[in-house]
C-alpha cells in the first residue's frame, strides 16, 4: 500500500538509495516479469529487486514495518470476512477473494524485503473499539470499513507519487502496485453505494462526499501544482474535484488506523 512512501524514506536518509536500484532497468525487470503476468504479482517480484539493490539500514527498516504493519491490518481485514459465515452475499465474494488474495501479496513483498527483521503480526480490533461492533455479521458496516481502507491507501501513496519523478523506472512499478489499490478502492465504493443506498459514493469521488469525514478531508481542493481552477470555464467544480486525489499524510494514516490496533 504504501511503496512510494518507502521509497521516499530511503532517499531521505540516503540519497544515493535510488541510484543502487539503477539496475533494475526496465529491460531488467521485464525480463523477469512476463507481459502475461498481473500487475498484482509487481510487489512479489519488486520485493526481490529491493532486496538485492538496498543493504537495509535501520531507518530503512522502520519504514518498511510500518507498511507492513498496515498490510497487515488490510490482509486481517480481508481474511476475517472471507471467513465470515454468511457476511458476503455469494454475488460478491468473488470480488473480495481477489482483493484479500492481493493483499496477501503486499504482506508477502514486504515481509521478503525485510527478511529477519520484519516485525511480527499486531494484534488486531477490527471493531474499532466497538464502533464497528457489526463489521463481521452486517455486510453493509463490512463494505463501509473496506472503502474506508481502501481509500485511505490510495491518498497515501498519492502523498509520496512526487519523489519518484526523477527515477521514471521505479515510478512505474510503484504505480503499478498502486493501480491494482485503486481498482479495488473503486469497487468497493461501487459495492458500498448499492448496499448502503448512498448515492454520493461512486467509483470515483466528488468533492469529498461519500464516506467519513476523516478519510476525505480536503478532496474537495482546487487548486493543483499550484494553479486555483476554480474558474476553469470549460469544467465544473465537480469534475475538477472528480480529477484529482489529495495526499493523506503518514500522521493522518496513522490517526484513522490507530483504533484497529490493539495496545
Amino acid at each position: 500500500m504504501d511503496i512510494f512512501k518507502i521509497i521516499d524514506e530511503f532517499q531521505k536518509f540516503d540519497g544515493d538509495a535510488v541510484g543502487r536500484l539503477e539496475h533494475a532497468t526496465r529491460r531488467h525487470f521485464m525480463n523477469r516479469v512476463s507481459s502475461k503476468l498481473a500487475a498484482v504479482a509487481v510487489p512479489t517480484v519488486f520485493a526481490s529487486v529491493v532486496n538485492k539493490a538496498y543493504a537495509q539500514s535501520a531507518a530503512a527498516v522502520d519504514v518498511l514495518n510500518y507498511a507492513l504493519t498496515l498490510e497487515y491490518l488490510e490482509d486481517e481485514f480481508y481474511k476475517a470476512g472471507n471467513a465470515a459465515a454468511n457476511l458476503i452475499p455469494a454475488a460478491d465474494k468473488a470480488i473480495f477473494t481477489q482483493i484479500g488474495k492481493h493483499e496477501t501479496q503486499h504482506v508477502a513483498f514486504l515481509v521478503k524485503a525485510l527478511g529477519a527483521k520484519a516485525i511480527a503480526k499486531p494484534t488486531f480490533d477490527l471493531f474499532y473499539g466497538g464502533a464497528f461492533g457489526d463489521v463481521l455479521t452486517n455486510y453493509a458496516t463490512f463494505v463501509t470499513v473496506s472503502s474506508a481502507l481502501e481509500d485511505t491507501g490510495v491518498r497515501a501513496y498519492k502523498g509520496q507519487a512526487g519523489a519518484l519523478i526523477a527515477d521514471p523506472q521505479i515510478l512505474e512499478y510503484a504505480l503499478q502496485v498502486h493501480s491494482v489499490e485503486a481498482r479495488h478502492a473503486a469497487v468497493v465504493r461501487r459495492l458500498a453505494a448499492t448496499v448502503t443506498g448512498n448515492a454520493a459514493m461512486k467509483g470515483w469521488i466528488t468533492g469529498k462526499a461519500g464516506a467519513v469525514a476523516a478519510i476525505y478531508a480536503g478532496e474537495d481542493n482546487m487548486t493543483q501544482g499550484g494553479v486555483d481552477l476554480t474558474g476553469l470555464a470549460s469544467k465544473s467544480p465537480a469534475a475538477i474535484t472528480e480529477a484529482f486525489d489529495e495526499p493523506l499524510s503518514k500522521e493522518a494514516v496513522l490517526a484513522i488506523a490507530g483504533p484497529f490496533f490493539k495496545k
